[in-house]
């Protein structure tokens, strides 16, 4: 007899999908350059951004605008790592000089910020 026989109904499995070793590569990259202040260079060439790291909101819609424009190919290999790390920058640029203007515009879905995980 097989053991689910004994069980009056199956237990769902959710199948867990781990993010690609190429995204990872990537977040890890962009975080790296974030920090270190040389992200999205010439645009941001000796412009003080620090301040993105007193103002959590800032920060936040960095990576949103990162997470949300970066694209993946079939096999989680990220394929525009440039543009994302670009728009991301464009934001910051404005952040800091009001009077920068970001082409394109940001749309609605790069600038979204989506739902966070469940609470531990």
């Amino acid at each position: 007899m097989r053991w689910d026989a004994f069980y009056p109904y199956r237990l769902a499995r959710a199948t867990i999908v781990k993010l690609s070793q190429s995204f990872s590569g990537a977040l890890r990259t962009f975080s790296f350059w974030i920090a270190n202040r040389t992200v999205g260079l010439p645009l941001l060439e000796g412009l003080d951004y620090s301040c993105i790291f007193e103002e959590p909101s800032a920060l936040e819609i960095t990576y949103a605008i990162y997470a949300n424009v970066i694209e993946l190919d079939a096999d989680g290999r990220v394929v525009n790592a440039v543009q994302a790390e670009q728009r991301a920058a464009q934001w910051i640029r404005c952040y800091v000089d009001p009077t920068f203007k970001v082409e394109p515009p940001f749309e609605d879905w790069e600038t979204m910020l989506h739902e966070p995980p469940a609470s531990r």
